[in-house]
């Protein structure tokens, strides 16, 4: 078999150490064969390795550390031009028969792939320390932890996956005691050979990220940036977990996970999905404008949801830290955010000032007179370009963040109450919606469709649905993924504790361009009404996309919000959402007879509902 077929893993003698399970052992071997490292180095995830690595990396021009005295021990990382973003157009997802990617991945026929990653790793690490990085997905001692092994030469990813999960020695404790694991490599693909002078940010132009659903591997060539390198993040919690998730009889979703309490002491957790940029990791640590409410943080980014012994829907935040976009991410729109990065934080292509902090476009009002930009150039506010990349990042521990909810890495999990779903709409989409019952629920989140944001390929502004923000992120055909969320909510309607599904659009757009709706800790009252609902206290009026808020239900008193502004948040015309369901109609189309029934009558209904409100 090919040295890159996991199945051809032989028995393996008894690991030398208890920590090194024989199946790892082996499989480090067989992957060294092929990437010929200089030295193979074991991540115990200690704090000691932590501040040596990053020793290493300001030693080799990779980071450098900031003003101890302004953020404590922080470091900047400057990419190379190339490597920065999400690549879409060159992850793959390689399942046996092509249908089974379905028609919003990119297949490759897993032989090929194979043999093409055969060729360009061969080799791909001479003269590099091949780290070996155990890790958790969850806290260690969850029902719903999974475990993973990465391999990396870039001891900026091992100081990333640190950060961004439980990892080292406990991870590796828990696989020797039986736990399965999904292996990942990865490499920069940039060889050193004897004497070679090496660069600040080893990358290649050729890059691959390949996920095999049906072995749950994963293989990354050719970046350092993100989640392309990070392959705990997309590549496993949603790719790779996607398809456990329909195996096994759960979720993993592309969710951040609030809990609210509002005066009354009551507790509400909800879990939301939000495309990329689109106000996510605001909600994730949204400032309530509303006296005596409160929003705390479990997780930004994603979530694993299934059902409990209690029949209820549960969910936990299976990462350890943040990966945020620093763009837009300021006092005045995400306090909470920028109050976690104080220090122990690193920061990739944002701008340095000249005094030895950071600097993105929207942490403050006022711009500074001269910086040195995330390409290392000096820069003032006449430079006509950003001085921070548009998908520039912090990485920071979660328990770092000031609403971080105490309850954020309980091992059983949180109940959820509700589920959200948003996109960014200048048009269209009313400001909040919520679903008639949980297929129709679905069918809203099946159906969300988002401005394109600089955090993947593509043009920005660009309209495209992205289904349960899962459209880069889903490991298999999304028409199954639809069909695995009807039967899930199938199964919590025989526990008789399905939660509610709300729909919301922040970002509404007046006839002169502006936003209709101040957002930010003003979204608390939506929330509001969202928690009225919950507790069967507040008002709703049926429309023909869902329920909306009655008169005098959405609390906007102090707001100035004219009514006109109001009326315009909340309309729905029929004729603008008969073009949007054949718009609909022709994205279900791309799946084909996989396409569940109960979409196709959702859409049905949809436009019965629309025809009947213009008679």
């Amino acid at each position: 078999m090919t040295l890159l077929d996991r199945t051809s893993i032989p028995n393996a003698p008894v690991a030398e150490r208890r920590q090194r399970p024989a199946e790892v052992d082996v499989w480090v071997s067989q992957i060294a064969q092929l990437l010929e490292p200089a030295e193979i180095r074991w991540v115990d995830g200690s704090t000691r390795e932590r501040h040596e690595l990053l020793q290493l990396l300001v030693s080799t021009g990779t980071i450098e550390q900031l003003n101890p005295d302004l953020r404590p021990y922080s470091f900047l990382a400057r990419s190379a031009e190339s490597d920065v973003a999400r690549l879409e157009s060159r992850t793959f997802i390689c399942t046996e028969h092509e249908a089974d990617a379905g028609p919003t991945n990119n297949w490759r026929e897993p032989a090929a792939m194979r043999a093409e990653l055969e060729g360009v790793m061969r080799g791909a690490m001479r003269g590099r320390t091949m780290y070996v990085v155990p890790f958790a997905m969850g806290p260690i001692g969850s029902p719903m932890a999974r475990f993973g092994v990465q391999v990396t030469d870039s001891p900026y990813v091992v100081v990333s996956i640190g950060t961004m999960t439980r990892m080292g020695d406990a991870a590796l404790d828990a696989i020797a005691r039986g736990a399965s694991w999904v292996p990942a490599v990865h490499s920069v693909g940039a060889p050193l050979a004897p004497g070679q002078q090496d660069v600040p940010w080893p990358c290649n132009d050729t890059k691959y990220i390949v996920q095999f659903p049906e072995t749950r591997e994963i293989w990354s060539y050719g970046s350092a940036y993100g989640g392309n390198a990070i392959l705990a993040k997309k590549a496993y919690a949603l790719r790779i977990a996607s398809v456990m998730a329909r195996d096994e009889g759960w979720l993993a979703e592309h969710m951040l996970l609030i809990k609210v309490t509002p005066p009354s002491g009551k507790s509400y957790h909800l879990a939301a999905a939000f495309p990329s940029a689109c106000g996510k990791t605001n909600m994730a640590m949204m400032t309530p404008s509303l006296p005596g409410w409160k929003v705390e943080t479990i997780g930004d980014d994603i979530a694993w949801l299934w059902i409990g012994a209690d029949g209820r829907l549960r969910a936990i935040n299976p990462e350890a830290g943040f990966f945020g976009v620093a763009p837009g991410t300021g006092m005045r729109t995400n306090p909470t955010a920028v109050d976690a990065l104080w220090g122990n934080t690193i920061f990739t292509n944002v701008a340095r000032t000249d005094d030895g902090d950071v600097w993105w476009e929207g942490l403050t009002d006022e711009k500074p007179a001269r910086l040195t930009d995330w390409r290392g150039e000096q820069w003032t506010p006449d430079s006509g370009r950003p001085a921070a990349h548009p998908n520039s990042r912090f990485t920071v521990s979660a328990r770092q963040c000031p609403s971080i909810a105490e309850d954020w890495d309980d091992p059983e999990g949180v109940v959820i109450d509700a589920i959200i779903f948003g996109g960014r709409r200048a048009s269209n989409v009313p400001l909040v919606v919520e679903a008639r019952d949980w297929d129709h629920g679905v069918f809203m989140g099946a159906t969300i469709a988002s401005e394109q944001t600089a955090a993947a390929e593509g043009t920005v502004g660009e309209l495209r649905r992205d289904p349960f923000a899962m459209l880069p992120f889903a490991g298999y055909n999304m028409a199954d993924y639809f069909a695995h969320w009807l039967d899930f909510g199938r199964r919590l309607r025989r526990s008789a504790r399905v939660p509610r599904v709300f729909q919301v659009n922040w970002f509404r757009k007046g006839a002169d361009g502006s936003f209709l709706w101040p957002g930010f800790g003003e979204n608390a009252r939506v929330l509001e009404w969202m928690v009225g609902r919950l507790d069967g206290q507040i008002g709703a009026v049926d429309s023909p996309i869902g329920s909306l808020p009655s008169d005098g239900a959405l609390n906007v008193e102090g707001l100035e919000l004219d009514e006109a502004a109001l009326t315009e948040l909340f309309r729905v015309d029929p004729a603008a959402f008969e073009a949007e369901a054949d718009d609909i109609e022709a994205f279900f189309a791309t799946f084909g007879d996989r396409l569940p029934v109960e979409l196709s009558r959702q859409l049905t209904l949809l436009r019965d509902r629309l025809a009947a409100a213009q008679q």
